[in-house]
């Protein structure tokens, strides 16, 4: 299953980053490995699970080759990208929870509906909190994590438009196909 490849990738990671990078970079792919668990212990559809542990390997790849830097664009788009994944997967995970009703609860007259604006809701939460943990690993931990008034109002847009989109693909099903093996 391609996800478990990207899980192992993300293994890998950890002790590269460490050995390459130093205690930043290991911690950082220590959080990567940890996030390409969740879908595995959520028996997150084979779509979603392999869509979110690819764009949160590729992530933190970024971060460590200071590809943001270089490529004004990539930022944004992973951004949009992984927040939007981390809203999806974190809807899931309330499902599974019984806190939110799934994309087709009988018990719900718009079900769907209701699954895409709590997936938005919950990607612009989450892009809020992400923003915050910039502005921390900055100021505490590493200055160059990149944050700025345009950075943060960027990815913050970015974000919610992604996690809107992510809203809008699991209301329609597509996040949800490919069984889990």
């Amino acid at each position: 299953m391609p996800s478990d490849v990207f899980r192992l990738a993300a293994l890998a990671s950890v002790v590269l980053g460490l050995v390459a990078y130093g205690a930043i970079a290991g911690a950082l792919f220590f959080l990567v490995l940890g996030g390409t668990m969740i879908p595995r212990g959520l028996g997150a559809p084979a779509a979603l699970d392999a869509s979110y542990c690819l764009v949160i390997l590729f992530a933190g790849w970024a971060a460590m080759l200071d590809w943001y830097p270089r490529l004004a664009w990539l930022d944004v788009v992973v951004h949009a990208a992984a927040t939007g994944l981390v809203a999806a997967m974190t809807q899931l995970l309330l499902v599974r929870l019984g806190a939110l009703p799934g994309v087709d609860d009988a018990g719900l007259a718009r079900p769907r509906l209701g699954a895409a604006v709590a997936t938005t809701a919950l990607g612009v939460s989450l892009a809020v909190v992400w923003e915050l943990g910039e502005w921390f690993g900055h100021t505490f931990l590493d200055e160059r994590i990149q944050v700025g008034y345009t950075d943060t109002v960027g990815d913050l847009t970015a974000g919610s438009l992604g996690a809107f989109l992510a809203a809008v693909l699991l209301a329609r099903g597509v996040l949800l196909t490919g069984s889990r093996q």
